[in-house]
């Protein structure tokens, strides 16, 4: 990742969003040839040309490539109608696959939403309450946690959860080992600060515990439950939380090409030997998850991230008063930018931008909702020096207009 990327990833992931992070729409690239797009829509003049094939994104993107900065998939859709669709790169270098629109991303904390999801599914349900604390569904946390930490604080990142250092170096090797640890962890977080006091990054502990209630009211496995309830409810049917063994083996999922400390760059998932040297992800290798964390995490298309946030609009997933809970601004990190259950968002342009992102080792994806002007932005990428903020601007600018040099909170 470029430097000034790395400087700000922690902040991008985190619950700022991309006012926090101080996103640029800066000045498009020119000079790269167009790749491998889907027609766009002429015949809509509501379609900014910076969006089309061909346009300041699309050349940029490219660019981008050209010089070995990005590899994976970008897409822009409005309304549903792919107006540009670009693979760039290696699916495997090793078998000779290429990244294509079908290829499967690991998403990292882009895959936090789902877990707020379905916890709004179940309180739609009545199943639970968002009032409700950790101890009214789970037991043998300590005592301050079960009866003052809700449901409510998990998902809006206010719990005053510390969560315990993570092993990053430990190789899991099935779903119940992963899912034992990654529960023990989350029972020895301490209450560090008030619930209710907002906090800039959610703590690891808040997925989980949410996870766990999901599993304590459903009686199946998280994985399980969005696999069933927002994949397959969907139709996002080239995502789900994949196993390492099928990391390794099923040719439509990107593996993760990680930088090394003396710049070279291998698989991660056939060298899990190795780690970053990045600071913000220091001694992480994405391939030591059997699966990923209860809550965290999957894998999905490009196509299938479109369907996922029209589904949110639409009434698939959330009933539409369910839908706007979930987006609802809630707690303010930065002019125009607020925290909500999972999604940060952000008034850009005189609109409302629903973004998340997530790195790790080799990953980069983002997924951005602009619901005012049926715009959905995918970026999806399997390198370690992709420029995700930056590639975010751009696309942010192309879509909405924002001036260079703005950030998204105006």
């Amino acid at each position: 990742m470029d430097h000034n990327a790395s400087i700000d990833r922690r902040r991008l992931l985190g619950w700022g969003g991309l006012a926090a992070a101080g996103v640029v729409a800066g000045t498009s690239l020119v000079g790269a040839q167009p790749g491998h797009a889907d027609q766009a829509p002429a015949d809509d003049h509501r379609i900014p040309p910076d969006t089309l094939p061909g346009g300041a994104y699309d050349r940029y993107v490219a660019q981008l490539a050209a010089q070995g900065r990005f590899s994976g998939v970008v897409l822009l859709s409005h309304h549903g109608r792919t107006v540009l669709s670009r693979s760039y790169g290696m699916a495997d270098r090793e078998k000779g696959i290429a990244n294509h629109e079908g290829t499967a991303f690991s998403l990292s904390s882009a895959g936090k939403p789902f877990h707020a999801v379905a916890i709004l599914q179940l309180a739609q349900q009545g199943r639970l309450r968002l009032s409700d604390t950790v101890g009214d569904h789970l037991k043998g946390f300590a005592k301050d946690i079960a009866e003052q930490v809700t449901v409510h604080h998990l998902l809006s990142g206010t719990s005053g959860l510390d969560s315990p250092a993570e092993d990053v170096q430990r190789v899991f090797q099935s779903r119940d080992e992963v899912h034992e640890y990654y529960e023990q962890r989350a029972r020895q977080a301490k209450l560090a600060g008030v619930p209710g006091s907002p906090d800039a990054a959610h703590e690891e502990a808040e997925v989980t515990i949410s996870a766990l209630i999901v599993e304590a009211v459903t009686g199946t496995t998280y994985w399980d439950y969005a696999q069933e309830n927002i994949f397959r409810r969907c139709g996002m049917t080239g995502s789900a939380f994949y196993t390492r063994p099928q990391w390794l083996t099923d040719a439509h999922i990107a593996h993760p090409y990680m930088t090394l400390a003396d710049g070279s760059v291998v698989d991660a998932i056939r060298n899990l030997d190795k780690s970053s040297p990045d600071q913000d992800v220091l001694g992480k290798n994405p391939g030591r998850a059997f699966i990923d964390a209860p809550g965290d995490g999957g894998f999905a298309t490009a196509p299938d991230l479109v369907r996922f946030a029209r589904a949110l609009g639409d009434g698939t997933l959330l009933d539409r008063p369910w839908a706007d809970v979930l987006t609802a601004p809630k707690i303010p990190h930065g002019p125009g930018s607020f925290g909500s259950y999972g999604i940060p968002v952000s008034i850009v342009n005189g609109q409302w931008m629903y973004q998340r992102a997530g790195g790790n080792p080799g990953v980069g994806a983002n997924w951005d909702i602009y619901p005012y002007t049926g715009w959905v932005g995918v970026i999806l990428g399997n390198g370690g020096d992709v420029p995700l903020r930056e590639m975010i601007g751009q696309e942010m600018q192309a879509i909405t207009g924002a001036p260079a040099g703005g950030g998204t909170g105006g």
